[in-house]
C-alpha cells in the first residue's frame, strides 16, 4: 500500500456471484473493508468503480468489443490494441477512479 495513492475496485454484487450468498457476502466485504481501512488509514484513496463494460471496453481507444468470457485477450478490430483480458480491465478500472476521484 505504501507506493500508490489510489486503490480502485469494482463495486460487485457479490450476492448473485457465490453459492452461500449470505457467508460469501460477509466475507468479501470484510475483505473488501479491511482492505479500505488500512488504505485510509494509510493516508490512501479507496475508490469504487461501476464494473460495467469494464472488460468489453478497450483501454486504449474506448470502443466496446464484444467477447465471451472464454476469449482471454482482448484484441480491438478498431484501434489494434492487444492485451490480456484481465490486464485491459484493470486499465479501465484504473481510469474510472481517476475519473471519479478527481
Amino acid at each position: 500500500m505504501k507506493r500508490y495513492d489510489l486503490i480502485a475496485f469494482e463495486d460487485l454484487n457479490v450476492q448473485g456471484m457465490v453459492k452461500n450468498h449470505h457467508l460469501a457476502k460477509s466475507i468479501v466485504d470484510a475483505g473488501w473493508q479491511y482492505t479500505a481501512y488500512k488504505a485510509e488509514s494509510a493516508g490512501k484513496r479507496v475508490v469504487q468503480v461501476n464494473p460495467h463494460q469494464t472488460s468489453q471496453r478497450c483501454a486504449s481507444c474506448g470502443e466496446i468489443v464484444k467477447k465471451t468470457l472464454a476469449e482471454r485477450v482482448h484484441c480491438c478490430p478498431f484501434c489494434g490494441y492487444e492485451q490480456d483480458r484481465d490486464v485491459n480491465a484493470a486499465i479501465n478500472i484504473l481510469q474510472l477512479a481517476r475519473q471519479k476521484a478527481s
